[in-house]
């Protein structure tokens, strides 16, 4: 069984994929109260601890759990980016850069055997591009063999359509690989009959129109491996309510059909704040619609397609397929792979914004379960050199500007290997 410290847990999305995946968490720390409340709740066995990183003596939890330096086998969550840039300033006498600082001090101490490090894939030009190519550079000074890739989480098995960015590193000295893909992604359309919307939330019953309203499943006979998954043997479905729509807001969304926005809607039904967001113009003079589209609002879900990524906006914005609401606290947590029996704490914004957040299980569960069995925890190297491996950011045949740098910088980091060979491109 391997051991595993999660920092920046949030409701624990990471966490449940690695006891999925055999592991035993011993510690988890967040600064956000609801969620470590949440974490508690579903891993009664962790020791869970509320507090800024910047706050933790990392020396004294290795005592606490009787851990050497290189002991631990996986250091598993990541600072979030704060997306700022530098402004001149050295990029780690920037005081906005102290999560990852403090994060590559936890490193430092512990000597995890691995490490994953998870973000959003605004990480890859963060600063430029100087974010993740300063922090890569801490990694393999560290001496970790380091990979990065952004991975499409609907190709590994979760209904969602949700790009993240992955820094995986090991101090082993070993080469690795990513996790290959369970899926394929063709074009815009992922055509998988399997990862779907409504495979993903079929199965449960009606939602109720009560606020908090517990709802019984009874007679339940799992469709496949991935419903029974989710319905974890509870009949009890809690979250699955919804406040019924009145007036404007529903002939808003009685209007729109399968994949529609509100831009897609009579004008006298488009709210006048989406109005005014369509129109605003950026510093440069840009009218939005012309950098990417304007903002969609409200959105009505294909059901036969992965979700659109759930964010904390989730249970406003994001409308069922069929059902002339949006989607439940519930279905959210489904679409991210959390099963029913996974509860949350806090009010209804606090718990989808937790959702939002988290790592999908599944998706943590595959890189846990790929580590372990391909690669294991024992130094099967003499080399303590640290490098970067590789990166593979996009599936796209083109990039930014912006991204254009940030492959420079990282394509930089490798100059002196043979792989340099390989083409890199990166995506915004």
């Amino acid at each position: 069984m391997g051991t595993a410290i999660s920092l920046f847990c949030g409701a624990g999305g990471c966490s449940l994929g690695f006891k999925q995946a055999g592991y035993k968490i011993l510690m988890a720390t967040d600064i956000d109260k609801a969620a470590i409340e949440t974490y508690k709740l579903n891993f009664p066995e962790t020791d869970t601890l509320l507090k800024n990183i910047d706050d933790i003596d990392f020396n004294e939890v290795m005592v606490n759990y009787d851990l050497k330096e290189g002991e631990l086998d996986f250091l598993i969550g990541g600072p979030p980016c704060q997306g700022f840039s530098t402004a001149g300033t050295r990029f780690w006498d920037d005081p906005r850069n102290h999560l990852l600082k403090s994060y590559i001090n936890a490193l430092k101490i512990m000597k995890p055997k691995w490490f994953m490090m998870e973000n959003v894939e605004g990480l890859l030009t963060s600063n430029k591009g100087i974010y993740v190519t300063e922090a890569v550079k801490a990694f393999t000074e560290l001496g970790y063999k380091v990979r990065v890739e952004k991975v499409y989480s609907q190709e590994y098995g979760v209904p969602q359509r949700r790009k993240r960015v992955i820094v995986l590193g090991n101090s082993l000295g070993m080469d690795f690989s990513m996790p290959k893909p369970t899926a394929k992604v063709t074009g815009q359309i992922f055509r998988n009959s399997d990862v779907t919307l409504q495979n993903a939330i079929e199965s449960l019953p009606d939602a109720s129109p009560k606020r908090n309203h517990t709802v019984v499943a009874q007679n339940f006979v799992p469709r496949d491996e991935f419903d029974s998954y989710l319905r974890a043997k509870t009949e009890e479905i809690t979250e699955h309510f919804f406040t019924p729509l009145k007036g404007i807001q529903l002939e808003r969304v009685s209007a729109l059909r399968s994949g529609q926005t509100m831009k897609d809607l009579p004008e006298h039904l488009q709210h006048e704040s989406f109005k005014k967001r369509a129109n605003r113009r950026v510093a440069d003079g840009t009218p939005t619609e012309k950098r990417g589209g304007a903002p969609s609002g409200m959105k009505r879900l294909h059901s036969n397609e992965p979700c659109l990524t759930i964010t904390g906006a989730a249970t406003r914005e994001l409308i069922h397929p069929f059902h002339d609401r949006p989607l439940t606290i519930r279905e959210a947590a489904r679409v991210q792979t959390f099963p029913d029996n996974f509860l949350f704490f806090g009010n209804s914004s606090q718990k989808i914004q937790q959702i939002g957040n988290a790592i999908p299980p599944i998706l943590a569960r595959t890189i846990a379960i790929h580590v372990e069995q391909k690669y294991g925890f024992t130094n099967k190297s003499n080399s303590k050199k640290g490098e970067l491996l590789g990166f593979a950011l996009t599936k796209a045949g083109a990039m930014s500007p912006a991204l254009k740098k940030t492959n420079e910088l990282l394509a930089s980091l490798m100059s002196n290997r043979e792989s340099k060979q390989k083409e890199f491109i990166l995506e915004f």
